[in-house]
């Protein structure tokens, strides 16, 4: 963990050093994501079989390909009461945010009598990637299927990796709340090839969303175009902005909730307190000992973390802006002030009952957010995501003569005499 303060010799660099730092996948990733992908397309299930068996360990055609509702339904039959009730709220509240997010259709007269609009349509199917390698998340199958249902999908289908054959009955209880179609046991970065490209079994989808390893988003980066994604994201990180008036050990447990994440995951404190900064920097090694997770959490605050002493938390916001952070927790007496200054974000969490953690599960707005500093030009997962707009347009020969003309020029400007004559011929002029 590094200690920055505003004021010290050297601060503008070492700053620009951290919003700088790279955490992301490296060539070799690439390189061999690429390799995958074209076995993929070349070989379809083949592949698929051959890289389940030496990733997972596991034969597909001994222990089947997918599973099915019945499955599902069984998982969440068999979850105790207190959990399936957990799994419902958290679908319940996440379907009511996006329902809201669904746009509405446009269809218009302007002052020239021409008729114009825009046309919304969900993707006819989408691919959900569900990790199930350092964890399993059934909270993933709620934030990216719940919007594409919410969006209209037809046919919605989920990849998973299912290590040594075993399968996490959380998430197939979730795929069931969800309303998953399909579901099938493969993952890594040959599950998005599959979805891309499709294969005799597993046939293609339009768009594919949800969280992976850094294999998955290489794949998901390099298919993009023959699919669309939602986006290519990288590892988990939070700001927190707070002041002296906090626990320490709330502040301390909020950055330890991603650092859990992966070893390259990232969690900085900014503070105006320089006392408040040293005791949830004693808070944070203290709490990692207790956690089962103590590891890869120990692992990614040496790395990653970063504790940074501003003279006022106004100051901070330009800093967090340069950093454009996937979780920005403002826990603070002016948090709403701060709130309106802040540019650049996937996600805000205002005042200190409200840590990012709640976020991932059962508030409502999606978890699948921007990282890698790419909120500066990218939003969250949203119904969006899985739509399309399509613009129409309908002249009459009152229309036509209205605006013809200007085409006409615009046209012959840009040396495009058959654009010119398609307008042109129907004004009488050609």
């Amino acid at each position: 963990m590094i200690r920055l303060d505003f004021s010290a010799a050297g601060f503008a660099d070492a700053f620009t050093a951290l919003v700088n730092a790279r955490r992301e996948a490296d060539a070799d990733v690439a390189r061999d994501v690429a390799a995958i992908v074209a076995r993929v397309r070349d070989e379809g299930d083949a592949a698929l079989r051959d890289l389940t068996q030496r990733f997972d360990r596991f034969d597909l055609d001994a222990s089947g390909w997918t599973l099915d509702r019945a499955d599902c339904l069984a998982a969440y039959e068999g979850l105790k009461p207190e959990l399936r009730e957990a799994l419902e709220l958290a679908a319940e509240r996440i379907a009511t945010y996006h329902a809201k997010q669904k746009p509405e259709d446009r269809d218009e007269i302007d002052a020239q009598g021409i008729r114009l609009g825009a046309r919304w349509r969900a993707v006819d199917a989408a691919g959900v990637y569900v990790p199930g390698g350092r964890a399993a998340y059934p909270s993933s199958v709620l934030m990216n299927a719940i919007p594409a249902k919410a969006a209209g999908v037809r046919r919605l289908v989920m990849v998973t990796p299912t290590p040594n054959g075993e399968v996490n009955p959380l998430v197939l209880a979730a795929a069931h709340v969800a309303g998953v179609d399909e579901l099938w046991r493969v993952g890594g970065a040959q599950a998005i090839a599959a979805l891309a490209y499709g294969t005799d079994r597993i046939a293609a989808v339009d768009v594919i969303t949800g969280p992976g390893n850094a294999w998955v988003a290489e794949a998901k980066r390099q298919l993009y175009g023959v699919v669309g994604i939602d986006m290519v994201a990288g590892p988990s990180e939070i700001v927190v902005v707070a002041d002296g008036k906090n626990d320490p050990e709330w502040i301390a447990a909020d950055l330890l909730s991603q650092a859990e994440h992966d070893p390259t995951s990232q969690s900085i404190l900014f503070t105006d307190d320089a006392r408040f900064a040293d005791r949830v920097a004693l808070a944070v090694d203290s709490q990692i000992e207790q956690l089962a997770t103590r590891d890869t959490a120990r692992a990614s605050w040496d790395a990653n973390g970063a504790i940074v002493l501003v003279p006022s938390l106004t100051d901070a916001i330009a800093l967090v802006d340069r950093l454009a952070p996937e979780h920005l927790e403002l826990a603070c007496d002016e948090a709403e002030a701060l709130f309106e200054l802040v540019r650049h974000a996937g996600s805000v969490f205002i005042g200190r009952h409200t840590p990012e953690a709640v976020g991932d599960y059962v508030a409502g707005p999606n978890h699948v957010l921007p990282t890698g500093r790419r909120a500066r030009f990218a939003s969250g997962l949203s119904v969006l995501d899985f739509m399309k707009r399509t613009s129409f347009l309908a002249l009459d020969e009152a229309g036509l003569a209205a605006i013809g003309p200007a085409a006409v020029a615009l046209a012959d400007a840009e040396g495009l005499p058959a654009h010119a004559r398609s307008v042109a011929i129907r004004l009488g002029q050609g």
